[in-house]
């Protein structure tokens, strides 16, 4: 592919998308091992870490961190072996050459030998007032994460899949009750779920409040989530219904809310390559016991974190897997020398 010289800024040997838990915990690596990786931020910096005030399950911090906290120490580490940090958003990966040519959404276009898809996936919200205030504050999308946080409250978990129900479940170890909030009837998670959900049901551990949709969250940054406006109707999705007599508003009063409609996985900018999604969006790499398990179908490329990570989707667990990412990249990259040494040696 032919480059712009306007637009083309440099070859680099690594580029790591996101500069979330996984993305700097590749760079960290990476860097080690001399490959100077230039890590893009992507439009979220710092990944999801960004929006929890408190981190206290991620190893080596006894009395817990902030996620911004941890990521800029990540960042600091990163640097200091070499890594090089800029803002760049990916539009898209060109692989039908070597190089890959990665094109920027501002225009931007570089050069590499090899890629790391760092870049996340995005918790779903509903846009409602109050969400951009409180996130973070008495609002989250990672029960596992900040559930410890509300002991002997009363927590709402919206949503109606397997992530909400096993969500609502974990909650009970801390709140005092659980509200489960669902715009239909039938839940979409499996039976095994719901199964486990109306246990917690007939213990009056978990109340249903079906046929309802939260409208707005109310509160502050200083003192959390106080309560939630909401909407019913009989026949469910009452935000569709609004102007019907039969659509009731009311407030209820929580200690926090949590989201649990899905996430997004960050993974568009790699349609055109050989790396294979699942139906979700969420890439496929190798996995398995032996090396090379971040590698995807496209050879170069390999992913690491959340937006592989449909599953587990905790720092710890992205980290580990940014560490495999870039020890599997380095490999490639040493094989790719030695190719190019061997072809590049006369024949004697």
């Amino acid at each position: 592919m032919t480059q712009d010289a306007d637009s083309f800024v440099e070859h680099r040997k690594l580029i790591i998308a996101g500069s979330g838990i996984s993305g700097l915990s590749a760079a960290i690596y990476a860097a080690r091992s001399n490959n100077e990786p230039l890590v893009l931020e992507g439009d979220e910096p710092g990944g999801q870490l960004t929006l929890t005030t408190e981190v206290d399950n991620y190893p080596g911090f006894p009395e817990g961190i902030s996620g911004p906290e941890l990521i800029n120490n990540m960042k600091q580490q990163a640097e200091r072996f070499g890594t090089e940090i800029r803002h760049g958003i990916i539009e898209s990966v060109d692989a039908s050459e070597r190089p890959f040519t990665v094109t920027l959404k501002n225009g931007d276009v570089y050069t590499t030998d090899a890629i790391i898809s760092a870049s996340g996936a995005s918790a779903r919200t509903l846009g409602i007032p109050g969400e951009d205030d409180l996130m973070g504050y008495g609002l989250s999308t990672c029960a596992t994460c900040d559930g410890a946080f509300f002991r002997d409250e009363k927590i709402m978990v919206i949503g109606g899949g397997d992530a909400a129900v096993e969500e609502a479940n974990f909650l009970t170890k801390f709140a005092s009750k659980v509200y489960l909030v669902h715009r239909r009837e039938e839940f979409r998670a499996e039976d095994y779920w719901v199964d486990r959900l109306m246990e917690k049901v007939e213990a009056d551990e978990i109340e249903l409040m079906l046929n309802t949709e939260a409208t707005e969250l109310h509160g502050s940054p200083e003192e959390g989530v106080d309560h939630v406006t909401l909407v019913r109707h009989p026949e469910g999705h009452p935000t569709d219904k609004l102007d019907d007599p039969e659509t009731e508003e009311f407030d209820f009063d929580v200690g926090a809310v949590f989201y649990a409609i899905g996430h997004t996985p960050n993974a568009d900018y790699l349609e055109g390559t050989a790396v294979q999604r699942d139906d979700d969006g969420y890439i496929v790499a190798k996995g398995g016991s032996g090396g090379n398990q971040t590698a995807t179908d496209e050879p170069g490329i390999f992913a690491a974190g959340d937006v592989v990570d449909y599953h587990y989707q905790q720092a710890a667990t992205a980290g580990g897997m940014g560490v495999k990412a870039a020890l599997d990249a380095d490999d490639y990259l040493e094989e790719l020398e030695r190719e190019e040494t061997k072809a590049a040696t006369p024949a004697e």
